[in-house]
């Protein structure tokens, strides 16, 4: 007689949620936009809270314009027509500058674990980059309006219509997009000391362009580079805008260097992002 040795049946095991699954579900337009709101508010904030950071940021144009216009506009021209010529320049340079901030505020997330955090919760991914260039574009508007009351303080005077304003305001948030896209790019690529540089590319730069003397007064042998690279035509067509003239000479080009930065950049830091975070 043969006995059967009992068998134990084993309850199968419960599926461990993915963290994954929150992720992929939610991602709809609408919670996106929320996500993206969400972190845009955690940016602003951060600005808000980083003192120093915000003085920086608001001050640093105000002082760059009176350094040209007070100290070195009156021995470029002693008319008192510099600060009509300058302040594109000045705007362009700051723009750029506060721009790639967002430079070192992205190197600093993909390293200090906040990314990894992030990736826990269930949010629209990338919602972080999003917030970095929206919060990017509101603290440098709010810096490019006080540069421009202090430059119709100190004897600028625009001739742009309302009409013209509102497209100097869509212009220059297509330039701080451009900016801040690149300059997340630049984040997602360098450590968290070279992205902190990374602002020297803005603040020299421009420099040799025409944002700050004709190009016919450089050196011959800088001619060329001055004329083609991207600040002149940019620099060219705020100005155009700022008097109130006409913008076709330079439109064209500008438009296809801030299109161009926009998009690729753009592509680049999503593609990058992603490929970082997939893990």
């Amino acid at each position: 007689m043969s006995t059967t040795a009992p068998t134990t049946m084993r309850r199968p095991a419960p599926d461990r949620p993915s963290r994954a699954a929150p992720r992929a579900v939610r991602q709809s337009p609408a919670t996106a936009l929320r996500d993206v709101s969400a972190m845009t508010g955690r940016e602003l904030r951060r600005t808000l809270r980083s003192v120093d950071g915000l003085v920086t940021a608001l001050m640093l144009p105000v002082l760059i314009m009176l350094v040209f216009v007070i100290v070195f506009g009156g021995a470029i021209e002693d008319d008192g027509s510099y600060v009509d010529y300058v302040v594109p320049g000045i705007l362009v340079l700051c723009l750029g500058f506060g721009s790639a901030t967002a430079a070192l505020s992205v190197a600093q997330d993909m390293t200090s674990g906040t990314i990894n955090r992030f990736k826990t919760l269930p949010i629209f991914g990338p919602s972080v980059l999003w917030a970095h260039v929206l919060a990017s574009t509101v603290r440098n508007l709010v810096s490019a309006t006080l540069v421009l009351l202090v430059a119709v303080a100190l004897g600028f005077s625009p001739g742009a219509d309302l009409g013209g304003w509102v497209g100097i305001a869509g212009y220059l948030a297509l330039m701080v997009l451009a900016f801040t896209w690149l300059s997340c790019l630049a984040g997602l690529v360098l450590s968290v000391d070279a992205a902190a540089s990374f602002n020297m590319f803005f603040l020299f730069v421009p420099y040799l362009s025409s944002g700050f003397v004709p190009v016919e007064t450089m050196p011959t042998w800088l001619h060329g580079f001055a004329t083609h690279q991207p600040f002149t035509p940019v620099i060219e067509t705020l100005r155009a805008l700022l008097s109130g003239t006409s913008t076709a000479g330079q439109l064209v080009p500008a438009l296809a260097w801030l299109v161009g930065m926009f998009v690729v950049s753009c592509a680049g830091a999503s593609i990058l992002y992603r490929r970082r975070t997939a893990h």
